[in-house]
């Protein structure tokens, strides 16, 4: 690995991503080769972003998380060994407790379905904005996230089948090793994985409204201008730390060392996982495996409204990349184009293969009832898939012109029909196309109140001439109205970009119903975190 390849690796990276700061490390065979730091921690004060500045890991928390609860069932503390009862089935006990009956009686719900996404349980923060919250609001872990967790009462699918990334499975991951161990989760952290893997200044701070300077997050962009974001919210396990490059360039050494060992708890976590059809599963243990043009990669993202951070490991050749911005820039795609560009892994070039004209359009998926929009790719040969409005759309490379392929999601097209196997999820959907209506902005039968009894959760559809907003009322608040956009039939999208979390739930399809009378009697409600609730008109 050359330096002066590193050097222009990591030099184009800064430059295609930018933003107010930024800061790259590679670690390879446990040791430092390579890293870039540029731009502020803070542009209005001018302080630079150096190794040292400590931000918000976010979601990569997760991994850490499941690392304290491997750990506790290899070196369980002193209280539960004296309890004499297996330490998985500690752990079993109290998320019974925890849940509502309706999630654990007569369920296979287990302790594993919430380490690796597949409880089937709906995501929290975008649950949010149903329960009324606005995105600058307080959100804190025992006032608002045990009212969560009361309205929590069936799941969007069986628990063990499907993968959909859910925070709340870490939230009660969390209260569930706290109230085993009877100790408070940033003590368990520090003890059993910072200080192991001299993580020196890292910590778990939970209030995102207190993290320590001087380090500020930014929304917008260059074209919109940057603006320091603001956040309240108080996370639980499924985020919390705080960490410096430096921190993390730790980090990796210390799973460098310990990854040879069978018996420590990151062996454990990278082992393939699958799903109850005995298809491989791609997130085990709050760790996503990734394909690179060949590679397997392992490791975890993190977002929070002004910051996008990634790590990855590729163990075949003991090289693992971070990449912390203090911007929303996408650092997954970073943490890819240095790993190509290290390893020499040029991104293939699409097969130009001409598009059947019958891909582009909006469908809507039989079962979920979830809107699927296909576009035109950048490059001949590629189509873009939006699936349930995730905020993430999946360019996908033509194989013929009527079927495609990507790393995570293969689909075809039959005239109106389109099938598509989202593959990490291991859900498959068959979906049909939906047609706009020229009378459909004259039709008054959508505006009107809907309630959801099972999430406690009012709908207000309000507006005229086509022109349509939606809200939400709950027990977080009045939540802001929002535009709805006209899909086809009766199905429409409500917008949100901005919710408490970071990236908000994009666009809610919603899928009105109506009687043998034409009136409309309900609605279901669903986005890519959390599907099929269904609001009835009142």
């Amino acid at each position: 690995m050359p330096l002066q390849s590193m050097e222009q690796v990591l030099g184009k990276a800064a430059r295609r991503f930018g933003g107010p700061g930024g800061a790259i490390a590679v670690v390879k065979d446990g040791n430092l080769v390579g890293e870039r730091l540029w731009g502020y921690a803070d542009l209005d004060k001018r302080i630079p972003l150096t190794s040292s500045t400590q931000m918000p890991i976010c979601s990569i928390t997760k991994q850490f998380l499941c690392a304290v609860m491997l750990d506790l069932e290899q070196n369980p503390t002193q209280h539960m060994a004296d309890k004499g009862v297996d330490i998985r089935n500690q752990f079993t006990e109290k998320l019974h407790q925890l849940l509502r009956p309706e999630l654990t009686q007569g369920t296979n719900l287990s302790i594993q379905n919430l380490c690796d996404m597949q409880s089937g349980i709906r995501d929290y923060w975008a649950m949010t904005a149903l329960w009324g919250a606005n995105p600058e609001d307080q959100f804190l872990i025992e006032r608002d996230g045990s009212a969560a967790i009361e309205r929590t009462r069936s799941f969007h699918f069986e628990p063990g089948t499907e993968f959909s990334y859910c925070n709340v499975n870490f939230y009660i991951l969390g209260r569930v090793i706290e109230q085993v161990t009877g100790e408070p989760l940033g003590k368990l952290l520090k003890e059993r994985v910072l200080v192991p893997a001299g993580m020196k200044t890292a910590l778990l701070c939970p209030d995102t409204a207190q993290h320590p300077g001087p380090c500020v997050g930014y929304e917008g962009s260059e074209k919109t201008g940057y603006r320091a974001a603001t956040n309240k919210i108080e996370w639980a396990g499924d985020a919390g730390l705080v960490a410096s490059l430096s921190d993390m360039v730790a980090y990796e050494a210390y799973l460098d060392r310990i990854y040879p060992d069978p018996r420590n708890w990151y062996h454990t976590a990278i082992e393939p996982q699958t799903f109850s059809d005995g298809n491989r599963a791609k997130y085990h243990y709050g760790l996503s495996h990734v394909n690179v043009e060949g590679l397997d990669t392992i490791g975890h993202g993190g977002a929070l409204r002004g910051y996008r951070l990634h790590r990855r490991h590729v163990p075949s050749e003991r090289l693992s990349v971070v990449v912390l911005f203090n911007h929303e820039a996408d650092a997954s795609a970073a943490v890819d184009d240095v790993i190509r560009g290290l390893l020499d892994k040029p991104k293939p070039a699409a097969k130009d293969i001409a598009a059947n004209p019958s891909w582009i359009g909006t469908f809507l998926d039989c079962d979920s009832e979830m809107a699927i929009s296909v576009s035109k790719g950048a490059q001949p040969g590629e189509i873009c898939i939006s699936y349930a409005y995730h905020p993430d759309t999946e360019v996908v490379r033509l194989t013929s012109p009527n079927e495609a392929q990507s790393k995570s999601m293969s689909a075809s097209v039959d005239g109106d029909t389109l099938s598509v196997y989202c593959i990490s999820d291991n859900r498959k959907l068959e979906a049909r196309r939906i047609v706009q209506r020229d009378n459909i902005f004259e039709d008054t039968s959508f505006q009107g109140d809907y309630y959801c009894s099972e999430v406690e959760s009012t709908f207000h559809c309000n507006g005229e001439s086509g022109v349509l907003y939606g809200s939400f009322d709950g027990y977080l608040g009045h939540g802001p109205a929002s535009p709805m956009k006209y899909l086809g039939d009766d199905v429409w999208a409500l917008t949100c970009q901005r919710g408490l979390d970071a990236p908000a739930p994009g666009d809610w399809t919603l899928s009105f119903h109506r009687d043998g009378n034409g009136s409309v009697v309900d609605v279901k409600i669903g986005c890519w975190l959390a599907q099929g609730l269904v609001f009835s008109k009142t």
